[in-house]
């Protein structure tokens, strides 16, 4: 491991970010569990998984900016596929359901 030493203003946003994302994360999560419907169970960890996943990213983007001296935006990659992604996953798993009969 190289011997990088970060500034706190690179660390403490990254590490505000990393903390809401798990957050999001967690709270889609429990969402998941608690939510009675499969509708309803559909929402809470699509928007959970997409806003904690950004704000990791985001975090991602800043240190690796930080460390490198230079912008690095490869992350933008991952966010442009989840983006693109997770609403047709969730769209196909509500017509399959609607198709099975599950409309509570």
């Amino acid at each position: 491991m190289s011997d990088v030493v970060l500034s706190p203003w690179v660390v403490v946003p990254a590490a505000m970010l990393l903390i809401s994302g798990g957050m999001l994360a967690l709270i889609g999560a429990i969402g998941l569990l608690r939510l009675k419907s499969f509708y309803a169970r559909m929402h809470s960890p699509t928007m959970g998984a997409t806003l904690g996943t950004g704000c990791v990213l985001v975090a991602s983007m800043l240190v690796s900016s930080a460390v490198a001296d230079r912008p690095v935006i490869h992350e933008l990659l991952i966010a442009a596929f989840l983006t693109m992604t997770a609403p047709v996953t969730a769209i196909l798993l509500m017509r399959a359901a609607r198709s099975r009969g599950k409309h509570d």
